[in-house]
């Protein structure tokens, strides 16, 4: 395979990534200012988990899922035995110890991938069984020994070639050979296990022999190797020891529930079991066993990351998953081909990355990774579409792995800041939203490192992008339970940066349904500051203003912004506060007026009715007086204020359409059309409006007449 040369004056990872830098800040400039609530949104539909308190309603929904993809987990050096861990079998050259084989015998049990390689090693006499490093296949291949001899079991050497390996068979019962490097450069082929299966039968041997998913069979015969099911492994290890009565009643525990929820490696239950015995014994309790629930998944992330038998290219995978978790497989996938192209760079400069890009298959790479694959819908702004989704099935490795990464092995730091701020100009919401996260969850694991490298250049770029990063980012912090974050966001809102002032505006804004009482007071004080650099306060003082036609200022549009989300967020609470700012500070009362007016724009899936609207029929049909009166109140003003009645009338027409083909939305209408036109100005405007209202034929729609009979017109 040929390589490509550097050109002269220029690395090359600069040429590999200058054109796709180049295109990044382009997109990132061309891409259209997105609204406050679509930004929102996004962020809920496309974040991790722990966004989930900034929705309405912090209840998370279950979604039944189709579920695919290896099953099983890891097991320390191949071998799952319970208590003391003996040497790891595939590090051994000569005859296995029948105390180990013993020992792996008391807590193996079986499963339809197992039951299927004995019957062809009981025929063939050899058997290739394909799996993960970290699934049990050494186990299994032991305990498949094990049924078919009662001799000497020797473990062998992984020869330079398989003529090599016929020497190596000198008269025992059973051999296994771990690991067999099967590459692309020497297969293993259907002759060779010919040849094997001739000597066996003269010596009345029998060989297993384990190879990973990428290993090269031509046309060989093997096993895909599944492990049993979780509850199964474990029932295995802890009823031996606290009998069948007992395993009843600590499948009971919360713990052990949550446990069995999930798939997890051989290695993972052996060890929960030893300390699910212990508990049972009065050793140790619930809290301890929790402690060293996350103590497994720490190293475990350390085992992967320090493995050099992994190749940088999984390692990217690996990462990238952890951004990507419980997102399109393929975007993850896409992605950390990029990402292993920068720590390739760093780790050999010299070397270009290559790629094998028809190389192993989904649910092998899912398997190395100890993920799940599923199918699912990705929510888009066109509708949701079917993915297939990818998720680690420990949840805490998430975390796990990205603090390993940024503070265990600081040498891929440039890399990781390279490949996030990349990910922060993708055109994909879902991307950006992720690159959002990540920053999130490294500040929690190094607050100044990730400010500086990441966040802070975000809240100081140019683009208004990057800044809805920034703000992403410091809003998922917190949410995290990062301390500095509050600080840094009131800092910010009162600082004289533009740019860092509508980071931390917008943060605010999204962070409303955590804390809205302390958000809105911010809120509120920061409009009644004066603008930076101005001795004066940020909206003109005579009535009236500004006019309609005026362009409003990015720190007008910052403050607007972030009411609307409250709004819309927290509901009635912030609807209250600002009514009761309408008569009071004109600087307040524009940026609620505006905000409630961009409210007004906002629709609701799948039927797209208006939220606002939606809002007032809740409220009339729940009784609730004080929010229909304050939401009628709103639109009164709105269509009496000179800077915003066009556009309130622009928006009433739309409601209208939608009324016309909606009959709830009509039953929604009716009532706040006669709450709203009690002065003769508005009676006047809402009634003209009502009278002229054409659709782009010319015709009235029919809606319109019996609206205008509900309000009573003369």
């Amino acid at each position: 395979m040929s390589r490509e040369e550097a050109a002269p004056g220029a690395p090359a990872e600069e040429r590999a990534h200058g054109g796709e830098q180049q295109e990044d800040a382009a997109q990132a400039q061309e891409r259209p200012r997105q609204e406050a609530w679509a930004a929102r949104q996004a962020l809920i539909q496309h974040g991790p988990s722990f966004v989930l308190p900034l929705a309405r309603s912090a209840a998370a929904t279950a979604v039944a899922r189709d579920q695919f993809g290896v099953s099983g987990g890891t097991i320390h050096g191949n071998v799952n035995v319970f208590g003391t861990r003996p040497e790891p079998a595939e590090q051994l050259s000569g005859v296995v110890r029948q105390e180990e084989i013993a020992q792996l015998a008391d807590v193996f049990c079986g499963c339809p991938s197992f039951d299927e390689a004995l019957a062809r090693l009981r025929e063939d006499r050899v058997v290739v069984v394909s799996g993960g490093r970290d699934t049990g296949r050494g186990s299994a291949a032991l305990m498949l020994l094990r049924r078919l001899t009662d001799g000497t079991v020797r473990s062998l050497t992984p020869p330079a070639s398989l003529t090599a390996l016929l020497g190596q068979l000198d008269g025992a019962d059973g051999y296994v050979l771990l690991n067999f490097p099967a590459g692309r450069g020497a297969p293993l082929r259907a002759a060779h296990l010919l040849g094997l299966r001739e000597r066996l039968e003269r010596s009345g041997g029998h060989l297993v022999i384990t190879v990973e998913p990428s290993a090269a069979l031509d046309d060989v015969p093997f096993v895909r190797w599944e492990p049993p099911a979780t509850e199964d492994m474990l029932h295995a290890h802890v009823t031996p020891r606290v009998g069948t009565e007992a395993w009843a009643g600590l499948c009971e525990r919360d713990l052990v529930r949550e446990f069995l929820d999930r798939r997890h490696q051989p290695a993972a239950v052996a060890e929960f079991a030893r300390q699910l015995v212990a508990l049972h014994r009065g050793e140790t309790d619930e809290e301890a066993l929790a402690a060293h629930r996350a103590e497994a998944v720490e190293a475990q992330v350390s085992r992967w990351l320090t493995d050099d038998r992994r190749d940088l290219r999984d390692k990217a995978f690996l990462i990238a998953l952890a951004v990507f978790d419980k997102a399109p497989y393929a975007v993850a996938a896409e992605l950390a081909d990029v990402l292993y192209a920068r720590l390739q760079h760093t780790a050999d400069p010299r070397q270009a990355p290559v790629v094998r890009i028809f190389g192993g298959s989904r649910e092998d790479r899912l398997g190395l990774v100890h993920a799940d694959g599923y199918r699912d819908a990705e929510v888009t702004e066109w509708g949701p579409v079917d993915q297939f989704f990818a998720g680690f099935r420990e949840e805490r490795v998430v975390g796990a792995l990205v603090e390993a990464v940024w503070n265990l092995h600081p040498s891929a730091r440039p890399a990781l800041v390279a490949w996030i701020d990349r990910l922060a100009k993708d055109g994909r919401p879902l991307v950006r939203t992720r690159a959002a996260s990540a920053a999130a969850l490294l500040a929690g694991a190094d607050f100044s490192s990730a400010m500086a490298h990441l966040i802070e250049p975000w809240a100081d770029d140019h683009h208004s992008g990057s800044w809805l990063n920034a703000a992403n980012a410091l809003t998922m912090a917190h949410l995290l339970g990062v301390a500095p974050v509050p600080r840094v966001l009131r800092d910010w809102c009162t600082g004289d940066v533009e740019s860092r002032r509508w980071t931390a505006v917008r943060a605010y804004g999204l962070l409303g349904p955590v804390n809205h009482e302390e958000t809105l007071d911010t809120l509120l004080e920061a409009i009644r500051r004066p603008s930076p650099g101005h001795g004066g306060p940020a909206e003109p003082e005579e009535p009236g203003e500004p006019r309609e036609d005026d362009e409003p200022t990015e720190e007008a549009r910052q403050f607007t912004d972030a009411l609307e989300l409250l709004l819309l967020a927290v509901r009635e609470p912030v609807l209250s506060v600002l009514a009761g700012r309408l008569d009071g500070d004109r600087t307040v009362r524009a940026r609620a007026l505006a905000a409630f007016r961009q409210a007004c724009r906002q629709t609701e899936a799948p039927e797209d009715r208006p939220l606002v609207l939606n809002w007032y029929a809740q409220a009339v049909a729940a009784d609730d007086a004080e929010t229909a009166r304050q939401l009628a109140r709103f639109w009164q003003t709105l269509l009496a204020d000179r800077a915003h009645g066009t556009r309130a009338l622009h928006i009433l027409r739309g409601w209208v359409f939608a009324a016309d083909a909606d009959p709830r939305t009509e039953s929604a209408l009716a009532p706040l059309l006669s709450a709203i036109t009690t002065t003769p100005a508005n009676d006047h405007r809402v009634d003209h409006l009502l009278r002229t209202v054409r659709f782009s034929d010319g015709s009235a729609p029919a809606v319109a007449g019996r609206l205008r009979a509900h309000v009573s017109h003369p």
